[in-house]
């Protein structure tokens, strides 16, 4: 397996772009966490990186060959996106095994067993009209095709919406089954982050059309520390390190910092000092100050 990179990707819609120059280099036998606020991208840039969608700029290759219109790259590409029902005189009306059958037709590596056993691991109606699926079961439903199409590079978006926890823990479990087995790559973006922290062997958090950061998620972690206690202490013991999210308390402010390699905090001044999970980080980087 070889690296799908993006070079440049620029997204216009209605003249404002969307997405600004992005530059993404996925390797291939990880699995990849993708984070971001709602309005971020992150859709826009899954459906570009697999040829779901045109970039207004910028190439996606993979295996020096370029994704769009190129069946011979599609074939290892799968981007399992949340299903719309629809409503009214558009509403859905496909059953969802009508809808594994055309999606087999799509994946040349597609494993029939997988499916129907998964189908029959989350219990799922295969008669039931798409119009008439719950949130949940179009999860399922999403989940069943990203698995099944056994893609090297297999993309989710929202994949445990609508699920509860017992069943978002076993999607998960399911994730890192199929790639100890097959060392396929999964992207999966998600809104519940923590719970999909150990998952990810590296994070991309996108913010307003640019990536943000592409680390390793341990790392990430490792470097990143919320630092308390009186305001001129907490400036003194961060007067040389990347400050984020600042927050006020009367006299008392907390802050992020993301220490650079050789870089440590003072010891000598008064603070508090705490690790932080990727939610943590996530909302210190993306979130509005206050």
């Amino acid at each position: 397996m070889s690296n799908l990179t993006a070079k440049g990707i620029v997204k216009t819609y209605g003249g404002k772009d969307v997405l600004h120059g992005i530059d993404l280099e996925l390797e291939p036998g990880k699995i990849y966490g993708l984070i971001g606020r709602n309005g971020a991208g992150k859709t826009t840039l899954l459906s570009i990186l697999t040829a779901q969608n045109p970039a207004s700029a910028g190439t996606v290759t993979y295996e020096g060959q370029p994704v769009w219109e190129n069946p011979d790259v599609l074939r290892h590409l799968c981007f399992s996106r949340e299903l719309n029902q629809m409503t009214g005189s558009n509403a859905n009306t496909m059953k969802v095994k009508e809808y594994l059958r055309i999606a087999a037709t799509f994946f040349p590596y597609w494993d029939k067993e997988m499916a129907a056993r998964l189908v029959k691991e989350f219990d799922l109606d295969v008669k039931k009209r798409i119009s008439k699926l719950s949130k949940g079961m179009l999860s399922m439903v999403t989940i069943i095709v990203a698995l099944a199409s056994k893609a090297e590079f297999t993309f989710l978006d929202e994949p445990v919406a609508g699920l509860d926890v017992v069943a978002r823990e076993r999607f998960y479990n399911l994730l890192v089954e199929e790639f100890t087995e097959t060392g396929r790559t999964f992207v999966v973006s998600t809104h519940i982050i923590e719970e999909a922290a150990d998952t990810f062997e590296e994070v991309i958090i996108v913010d307003k059309g640019k990536i943000l950061l592409k680390e390793n998620t341990q790392e990430l972690l490792d470097r990143s520390f919320h630092i308390s206690g009186h305001e001129e202490e907490v400036d003194k013991a961060t007067a040389f390190l990347d400050v984020y999210h600042e927050e006020h308390l009367g006299r008392s402010k907390g802050v992020t910092v993301l220490l650079k390699p050789g870089q440590s905090i003072p010891d000598q001044y008064d603070v508090s000092i705490q690790k932080l999970n990727l939610q943590k980080v996530f909302v210190a980087l993306c979130g509005e100050e206050s």
